[in-house]
């Protein structure tokens, strides 16, 4: 598992968007590339329902019916038309509450997963705080106004990153039309997705609307470009739809993922050697990607070993020992695990030269 740490400042733009609280973040990173009061708690109207599925998904069955109850029927707002008694899967609950944005459909997860509104509102929160996300707080699983209902634009970033690792969430949330079977009726219904950057934006594929009255308008939507992803999110924006696309041109254009580590290369040689001869050498297990400007790219890059357990210890295979912290002008990227492991001389020099021709082939070294 590769941890990443957000420190890298926000970058300064020439974006100007209409919202009051606004965020770009690099989904594969966390780095946020953009950000407008992004840790400001607000209400967030529907952007709620992104909590709503990806919990629902993580403890339910698609395939489980639910039972609708009296409760679940008749709820204020966005609706999918539930009647008490009927009897409709999971997965169609969760492409009316996604696509449609039902809060029936809310209603009705909740009391299934969770037993009871209440208890699912437990769950949505214990959620939010495994997350980190320390400026959110939900009281239903709608996103009607409430109180003490509200996150940032950033803790919804954050929210949403995670869940699009989920593919089950990335296949509703992308999906433009979905036709679904209603019991005791003969034709399908079809759910249309009210997220118009689906057409409006080309690499578009995700994720949620929303409005209330206080709230206004508020959106959180993905896109993904030459294999990079991004999450924009905006809250009280009335120019909500250009304000995104404004920002998915931004980060895509003015920041490249760079491979700053491949999986083996040698980050230290220590004196220590094994009954062989052989030196102990510290080796990154995995690659290290980030988003960088041209202007970054040109900083020193800095890898530092942090060692967490006796090297002493180490007698044949790789063992974990550590991390390798990658810094940029003082300023923390992210860690990568790091293996110890003894090796012949000759076997480094080849493992450099993989790395040598890895970059000159990526036109970064001559």
């Amino acid at each position: 598992m590769i941890l990443f740490v957000n420190s890298l400042p926000v970058q300064a733009t020439p974006i100007e968007d209409s919202a009051m609280s606004s965020v770009l973040m690099d989904v594969q990173t966390g780095r946020v590339l953009y950000g407008k009061n992004e840790e400001k708690e607000m209400k967030i109207a529907s952007l709620t329902k992104i909590m709503t599925a990806i919990v629902a998904i993580e403890k339910g069955d698609l395939r489980q019916i639910v039972k609708i109850s009296p409760n679940a029927v008749g709820v204020e707002g966005s609706s999918i038309y539930l009647k008490q008694g009927d009897q409709v899967s999971l997965e169609t609950l969760l492409y009316g509450l996604m696509l449609r944005s039902g809060n029936d459909a809310a209603t009705a997860i909740a009391e299934f997963i969770g037993g009871s509104v209440e208890g699912f509102v437990l769950l949505m929160n214990e959620k939010a705080q495994i997350l980190g996300l320390e400026h959110t707080n939900f009281e239903n699983p709608s996103g009607l106004d409430s109180p003490k209902h509200y996150s940032s634009a950033k803790d919804l970033a954050t929210l949403t990153r995670y869940a699009l690792q989920n593919q089950i969430f990335r296949q509703i949330v992308s999906t433009e039309v979905k036709d679904v079977s209603f019991p005791g009726e003969e034709w399908k219904r079809r759910f249309y997705n009210k997220n118009k950057m689906l057409k409006l934006y080309p690499y578009a594929d995700g994720v949620k609307t929303g409005f209330t009255k206080q709230a206004r308008r508020t959106l959180v939507s993905s896109a993904t470009k030459d294999g990079r992803q991004l999450v924009a999110v905006t809250l009280n924006d009335g120019d909500d739809w250009q304000d995104h696309i404004n920002m998915f041109e931004y980060g895509f254009n003015q920041f490249e993922q760079e491979t700053l580590l491949l999986k083996g290369q040698v980050v230290q040689k220590t004196e220590q050697k094994n009954r062989q001869g052989q030196s102990l050498y510290l080796s990154t297990s995995q690659e290290f990607h980030f988003p960088l400007t041209k202007e970054e790219k040109e900083m020193e890059l800095m890898v530092e070993p942090v060692i967490t357990m006796p090297l002493e210890r180490i007698k044949g295979e790789k063992e974990t020992v550590g991390v390798a912290r990658i810094k940029l002008k003082d300023k923390v990227l992210g860690t990568v695990p790091l293996v110890g492991e003894y090796r012949k001389e000759k076997s480094i020099v080849s493992e450099w030269k993989k790395v040598l021709d890895y970059l000159v082939g990526q036109g970064k070294s001559s």
